[in-house]
């Protein structure tokens, strides 16, 4: 457990987290630029839950030492995860359950003081239909394999912070 709890608070685990999601934007990047694969909306969402992850990992990783800087990152890294996974369930409702009453936005819903479409559209601005199916990978389509990359950071998520709490519980004075 000690080691578990060492590996949580160190470099290394955020960074594993800044890595593993700047490789998910790589890749969401290398299908929509280098195999043409159109993003939707829900994609988009996805995409914006993985940058999350990814600046949960570098606040993290600049701030490991710092139990505030770790709350933030921890924070944000429970959203992120959770977002991300809400929006793939989501997806993946529509591609299995067509239907003319349930679509998708053309637009993503951002704030006004943040319309990240306009601002940045090479990365934001969706282009796909989100009834479309158009990669398939061992039998389960994009949405269905983000299902299991944003259960995998929330399970992560879960096995990160046990060890702490934990930890904290069994160092908090009992009173007399």
């Amino acid at each position: 457990m000690n080691t578990l709890i060492h590996f949580a608070q160190s470099r290394l685990a955020w960074l594993t987290l800044t890595l593993s999601a700047a490789l998910l934007l790589i890749i969401a990047l290398f299908f929509q630029y280098g195999m043409s694969l159109n993003p939707c909306v829900m994609c988009i969402y996805q995409r914006l839950a993985v940058i999350g992850l990814m600046l949960a990992g570098i606040v993290g990783t600049l701030g490991y030492r710092s139990r505030f800087f770790r709350l933030i990152a921890v924070i944000l890294w429970g959203i992120s995860s959770i977002w991300g996974l809400k929006f793939a369930i989501d997806l993946v409702d529509l591609q299995m359950n067509p239907s003319p009453f349930a679509t998708c936005a053309f637009l993503p819903e951002f704030p006004s003081w943040m319309p990240l479409h306009e601002w940045l559209p090479s990365v934001f601005m969706p282009s796909g239909m989100c009834t479309d199916a158009p990669w398939i990978f061992g039998g389960l389509s994009m949405g269905q394999w983000m299902i299991g990359i944003f259960s995998a950071y929330v399970i992560a998520l879960v096995i990160f912070i046990i060890p702490t709490l934990m930890k904290n519980i069994h160092q908090t004075p009992r009173p007399m």
